[in-house]
């Protein structure tokens, strides 16, 4: 079984380590027996990604990612450890996504015509009604 992030990209799954752990926060008598919570943990140095990926998803300024090239994702939101272990791989496949098809190119344009002129006949109009503030000769 792998983690499908593209058609021709996908991290096998013992590149990824699951590990259960207890969550935080309210939850009553079962939040302290129960292991719901997922640790995600996904080392990029070592993963079978392209080496360019490598570097873009570690040039990346995202706090999940340490030091080390380890991103580290813990999701807790959900009451079951299923739902939990397929959300953090979701934010996994979403954090490594945008780095495979990189930023779309700018097409340059410029204003038509009719914007430049609205916008000059903007600026009079405002220019008149400054004017009109001025002192008043009496």
């Amino acid at each position: 079984m792998t983690l499908e992030i593209s058609r021709n990209v996908a991290i096998p799954d013992h590149e990824i380590e699951l590990q259960a752990v207890r969550a935080q926060g309210a939850g009553g008598q079962n939040v302290n027996k129960v292991a719901s919570a997922i640790h995600l943990r996904f080392d990029i140095r070592a993963s079978s990604l392209h080496p360019g990926f490598k570097e873009k998803l570690l040039a990346l300024k995202d706090r999940r990612i340490t030091r080390d090239g380890v991103v580290v994702i813990k999701s807790q939101e959900h009451r079951t450890q299923e739902l939990n272990r397929e959300a953090a791989l979701v934010r996994l496949k979403e954090l490594i996504k945008p780095v495979l098809y990189g930023d779309k190119p700018r097409r340059e344009t410029k204003p038509s015509r009719s914007a430049k002129r609205k916008r000059t006949d903007q600026k009079t109009q405002r220019g008149q009604k400054k004017r009109l503030r001025g002192k008043v000769d009496g």
